[in-house]
């Protein structure tokens, strides 16, 4: 089976000390986000666990304990934004976190090493934000994009933002996620100047992001974003996808039936262990945490001894295993094309 422990908090960024106990008594437990009392416990052994997915905006802390980790295939799904406090209050310094993903890439392989740019905000502050060369906006999608947020993030920017980490991380992944800002009732409520991001906009950055990405052997693949994106050459497949966690392991995998994600995804669900209202970060855009106060109470009840991330198992709670298997296929495959 495939754990990941990034879609709901960043544990190597905050828990890295948990999470090294969790490798080294061989268990976690994980706590039902939708019903509190029922657990699930699922057993770290690499016998089962093919692979482990991170997503993290500072893998630091993690970097002292990838002894414990050298049993397990992993991917690291990184994200570099070039944002400033004012979105991003507690993310470490960009040139710092760039170079923390260059010495994870060293550990684990550039097949390993995916980084996220996104979401992409974008303004048109003062008539700021200028059309790429290859892009045509329409004066009604200008007209939306200008009722944005007031940051001075115009398309130019994010452009040449973009081509210096680029630049940065060329060798070290062949692979750009990209999304733009999604209005998630808990970002509305906690960015309230974001707007959502007209579809010419949208063709416009990719197309720009596709050009300068193929000069560093580099991918771009959007997240959770119209098929219209391939049109400028975007890769729509997908990023946590089988073929990605096939690329990571070396080996085929046979893929239970996953659920029902949302319609604009493709990527395969797989065993959260990670908890909602505990990223310390605190991005302004972050569909995860419901306030600062949340995040705070919840952060204070972590203890690195615990079994779970936050608190510890009461009287009332539930238990229950869960099912692992291996889903590394043992048939050889023959490739005739």
């Amino acid at each position: 089976m495939i754990i990941q422990t990034g879609n709901r908090t960043d544990i190597p960024a905050f828990y890295a000390d948990w999470f090294a106990n969790r490798l080294q008594e061989g268990f976690v437990l994980v706590r039902n986000p939708f019903n509190p009392v029922s657990i699930t416990k699922y057993r770290l052994d690499p016998s089962v666990v093919d692979l482990i997915v991170f997503c993290s905006k500072n893998p630091a802390p993690m970097l002292k304990y990838m002894h414990l980790l050298e049993p397990y295939h992993q991917y690291w799904f990184v994200t570099i934004t070039p944002y400033g406090k004012d979105i991003e209050p507690h993310v470490p310094d960009k040139a710092a976190v760039l170079e923390t993903f260059r010495k994870l890439s060293a550990v684990v392989g550039a097949d390993n090493m995916c980084w996220r740019y996104d979401p992409i905000i974008i303004d048109q502050e003062n008539g700021a934000c200028k059309p790429h060369p290859n892009a045509a906006i329409s004066p009604h999608a200008q007209t939306q994009t200008a009722r944005a947020l007031r940051t001075g993030w115009t398309m130019d920017r994010h452009i040449e933002a973009f081509t210096d980490m680029c630049r940065a991380l060329a060798g070290y992944t062949h692979t750009v996620v990209i999304s733009f800002i999604d209005l998630y009732e808990k970002v509305k409520r906690n960015f309230p100047e974001a707007a959502a991001i007209p579809m010419s906009a949208q063709l416009a950055l990719t197309k720009a992001f596709v050009e300068i990405a193929r000069k560093y052997d580099l991918t771009i693949k959007p997240c959770g974003e119209s098929p219209a994106l391939a049109s400028v050459g975007a890769d729509c497949s997908g990023c946590m996808t089988q073929k990605v966690f096939e690329d990571a392991i070396g080996q085929n995998l046979l893929l239970p039936s996953n659920p029902k994600n949302r319609k604009e995804c493709a990527c395969y669900i797989t065993g959260d262990i990670g908890a909602y209202n505990t990223c310390g970060h605190l991005c302004r855009y972050c569909y995860a945490n419901s306030d600062r106060d949340a995040v705070r109470t919840a952060m204070k009840q972590h203890d690195p001894e615990s079994p779970l991330l936050i608190g510890h198992p009461e009287k009332e709670d539930k238990i229950h295993e869960a099912k692992q298997l291996s889903w590394i296929d043992p048939q050889m495959r023959l490739d005739l094309w």
